[in-house]
């Protein structure tokens, strides 16, 4: 083999078994999400959980109703939600 072959692999493995650049300048925004959103997911998991241990029901929305859910597992419909008449825009800052 000629040496520049030789030279070629050897610095193709270097380079697959190294660290992956990202070529993004802003990586801070995507992790920061994902941060956060793993952080209130698990947050209202826990919640939910010490709200039914504690009241025995947590209040939930489900389709179009807010309801109470009770730890037997059954159902009690509170009220049913109006649906919106204007086009609102939620923005998060």
């Amino acid at each position: 083999m000629p040496i520049a072959t030789k030279t070629k692999r050897a610095t193709s493995k270097r380079i697959a078994t190294g660290k992956v650049r990202s070529k993004s300048k802003n990586k801070t925004n995507y992790l920061t999400k994902r941060i956060l959103e793993q952080a209130a997911n698990t947050g209202f998991a826990n919640a939910a959980e010490q709200t039914m241990k504690v009241m025995g029901y947590n209040v939930i929305v489900q389709g179009d109703w807010v309801v109470k859910k009770h730890q037997d597992g059954t159902i009690e419909k509170i009220s049913k939600l109006e649906k919106s008449k204007t086009k609102t825009k939620l923005v998060l800052d």
